[in-house]
Order: structure tokens, then sequence, then C-alpha cells
């Protein structure tokens, strides 16, 4: 699962970083990228470039799916229940917006990812060494 974010990453512009980065620092430069690609078809849509605004929106989808598809769904946990409904809300966010060219419907998923975003960076870096190092121990390495 851990490629699958790194290849969602470099489908969007981010080759480098992601090919050095861990787990972490890849759902946080994933988190990133959605937020700049709802961002720019924002803008897209309010100047009626709807090119661009498909464009970001499907990039925007991707990295959401990619998020969602992330989600170890094998822990029985409020948290990741509530992570994968969230994702899934956004990416119904981000098609309504493609289709009826909404900007409403970015600005929600703007604000919730900024929310996520927010969230996951809080993660003490202590806490984060600890649930690698569990996971290791189980044999369970995903984004």
């Amino acid at each position: 699962m851990y490629n699958k974010g790194v290849k969602a990453y470099q489908n969007v512009g981010g080759r480098d970083q992601a090919s050095t980065a861990d787990p972490y620092e890849i759902i946080q430069m994933l988190m990133a990228g959605a937020i700049q690609k709802l961002a720019i078809a924002k803008g897209a849509i309010e100047r009626k470039d709807y090119s661009v605004k498909s464009e970001n929106l499907t990039k925007a989808l991707s990295i959401v799916t990619a998020l969602q598809d992330g989600l170890d769904m094998t822990v029985e946990s409020e948290l990741v229940t509530n992570m994968f409904e969230l994702y899934d809300f956004v990416k119904r966010q981000i098609i309504d917006a493609s289709a009826q060219n909404s900007i409403a419907a970015v600005d929600t998923s703007i604000r919730i990812m900024r929310d996520l975003k927010e969230g996951w960076d809080s993660i003490p870096y202590e806490a984060r060494m600890q649930g690698y190092a569990e996971r290791e121990a189980k044999g369970v390495m995903s984004l």
C-alpha cells in the first residue's frame, strides 16, 4: 500500500520527494497535494476554465482515493471508520463539484482535507515511530 501512495503522489508531480519519504510523510504530501489541486480547481471554476477544473478535480479525486485505500480496514477502530467515511464524503463532494461546477463543494472538500491534515501533522514524532515499530512487528506496512 505504501507503494500505491508513492505512485499517487508521483502522478501529481512530486516524484523526487515521494521516493525518499516515509509513510507518514507520504500521507502529508498526499493531503497537501489534494488541497492544492482543489484550490486550483476552485480558481478554474471561478474563471470558467473547465478543462483545468476537470484535470485538477480528477487528480484530487485520485489522491483522496489513494488515502482512503491506504486505510488499514483490518483494524476495528472508530477512527479508521470515521476516516473512511470522511474520505468517501470528500470524494462525493469532488464529484458534485465537477458535475455542477460547485465552488461550495470544493470549499467543503478543502476544509475537510485541511482539518484532516492539521490532525495528521500534529501526531508527535515519538508516536509515529512507535506506530511504525508496532506495524513492522506485525509484518504490516501499508500507506
